[in-house]
């Protein structure tokens, strides 16, 4: 019987995806691999600059200036080409590796990921993992494929009383519980 584990995402059997593997004997969390190579692009690009010069100034913000700062101050998902199973009273929690902000400027910008059991298998990406990231260095980033880019965590979780859930059931992947 399979409890918890990972596998690589039927697209990307044949190119060279690792799967999330410990360093350790007593490491909690385990390395996930970037599917391929990609460039993380340093939020000190394009329009930032002039938004934040407006914003130090105190002038007006218009639409145009908030949308040009929108598509660079986002962050961007790193595909793993991983999707990871587990029980359904469990979650994966995707930190991110403690020298990316000191070494790299790279930081997850929520802080956590969690990947949901019902995660495993979605008929949008068939539960490819994906490590959301911003780079906050002044330097474009480039992570190589089979680079660690962060780690995760199997842990259980406990239901508040009288939680029945909603019965709902996964129609999508990435971000489609909040849809």
């Amino acid at each position: 019987m399979r409890t918890r584990g990972f596998e690589i995402v039927s697209a990307y059997q044949n190119a060279g995806v690792k799967l999330p593997a410990r360093q350790t004997k007593n490491a909690a969390g385990y390395d996930f691999f970037a599917r391929e190579d990609f460039v993380l692009k340093s939020i000190w690009r394009y329009d930032f600059i002039r938004l934040f010069r407006l914003i130090k100034n105190e002038h007006p913000l218009t639409d145009s200036d908030l949308q040009r700062a929108g598509k660079i101050l986002k962050p961007l998902l790193v595909p793993t080409g991983v999707k990871a199973y587990m029980q359904p009273n469990e979650v994966l929690i995707l930190a991110n590796r403690s020298s990316n902000p000191l070494k790299r400027g790279l930081v997850i910008p929520n802080g956590i990921g969690v990947i949901d059991a019902d995660y495993y298998g979605n008929p949008d990406n068939e539960g490819e993992i994906f490590i959301q990231m911003v780079n906050f260095s002044p330097r474009d980033v480039v992570i190589e494929q089979g680079e660690r880019i962060g780690q995760g965590i199997f842990m259980p979780y406990l239901l508040a009383d009288g939680d029945t859930g909603t019965g709902a059931k996964r129609i999508a992947g990435f971000g489609s519980t909040g849809r």
